[in-house]
């Protein structure tokens, strides 16, 4: 893309109140952007940044109200982040995990097409689209086969192949980057935020035990401060049309942070295995190549032990402070 003076970037950020927009957006402001983000029905997570930034209501399956956050923002840079991006919800609602990620990226495309405007676009799509990989395609590059095995893979999948389609036919400048696992404070319903949050319970005595799921799959976690530096150089230097891995490179096994969690943890947790925590289909090993995404000069940083450490400090904070 063209560079533009930092201090003039207009930066829109759909999703703004989840776990990685909020993120986004904070690395953003303190780098002298001026952000605009999408909120639907939940804004909490960006509150403390609201006199920071501009915050616009938007159903991302409305048409006219994706329009006008494109007609208000007029940004250079587009992060698409506004999706149902819970695996395990997505078992129960297909059919709104589908809506919103594919019919709502449909209506961003369209919004930015008819707006008459050239932005960059960095869109999420997801780890998720690969699904169930042979050992020999471990670690997975960007050519691997898409196989997901979840509908809300399968919808990531429909989203990257619109993007895909979008720049080829429209010359709309689409990055798309498959995150693997992003962690870290403020995110929920991911087995690291459980795991912490579930001690903490116990610590402060709120529960007897830990509940766990299946502990064998093995995971390529990326702290999210990592992630945002890397979404932000896609923006810069990604190639319009491509498609980047964000992750380390690295895998983890589910019991292996469990038992990291638990010797961080103030007193002993009991362990309880929970039949209600297993999926239908549970990939055994995901962890993916990020070669092409260093070539730009991008690398993790954050040590994972650090990551969870923050993790179970901020449920810590959050338990502490909830109404008794």
């Amino acid at each position: 893309m063209q560079r533009v003076e930092i201090e003039m970037m207009h930066v829109l950020i759909t999703g703004v109140g989840g776990f990685l927009g909020s993120h986004l957006a904070e690395f953003l402001l303190a780098e002298a952007i001026s952000v605009y983000g999408t909120v639907h029905k939940d804004a909490r997570n960006v509150e403390y940044l609201k006199d920071k930034l501009t915050l616009l209501p938007c159903d991302i399956l409305d048409r006219q109200q994706v329009e006008a956050a494109i007609a208000e923002a007029q940004p250079e840079v587009v992060y698409h982040l506004a999706a149902q991006s819970l695996p395990v919800l997505s078992w129960r609602h297909p059919e709104a995990t589908l809506r919103v990620n594919v019919l709502g990226t449909l209506s961003l495309l369209e919004a930015v097409r008819k707006a008459g405007i050239d932005p960059t676009m960095v869109v999420a799509c997801s780890s998720a689209e690969y699904g169930f990989s042979a050992s020999d395609k471990i670690p997975i590059k960007e050519e691997e086969a898409l196989h997901a095995a979840s509908p809300y893979g399968i919808s990531k999948v429909a989203v990257d192949l619109l993007c895909h389609l979008y720049w080829r036919a429209y010359g709309i400048r689409i990055v798309r980057v498959r995150p693997f696992f992003v962690i870290g404070p403020r995110k929920a319903g991911d087995v690291c935020s459980e795991f912490a949050q579930g001690i903490v319970a116990v610590e402060r005595g709120h529960h007897e035990d830990l509940k766990v799921g299946t502990l064998e799959p093995v995971r390529d976690f990326l702290d999210v401060q990592d992630a945002v530096r890397a979404l932000w150089l896609l923006a810069q230097k990604g190639s319009p049309g491509e498609v980047y891995n964000l992750c380390t490179g690295r895998g983890y096994k589910v019991r292996g942070i469990l038992e990291l969690l638990v010797a961080m943890a103030e007193k002993p947790i009991p362990i309880r295995q929970d039949p209600q925590a297993l999926r239908p289909v549970d990939e055994p090993v995901i962890i993916g190549d990020n070669s092409k995404l260093r070539a730009l000069g991008w690398e993790p940083q954050i040590p994972f032990e650090k990551t969870l450490a923050d993790i179970l400090h901020y449920w810590r904070e959050k338990l502490d402070e909830a109404p008794r």
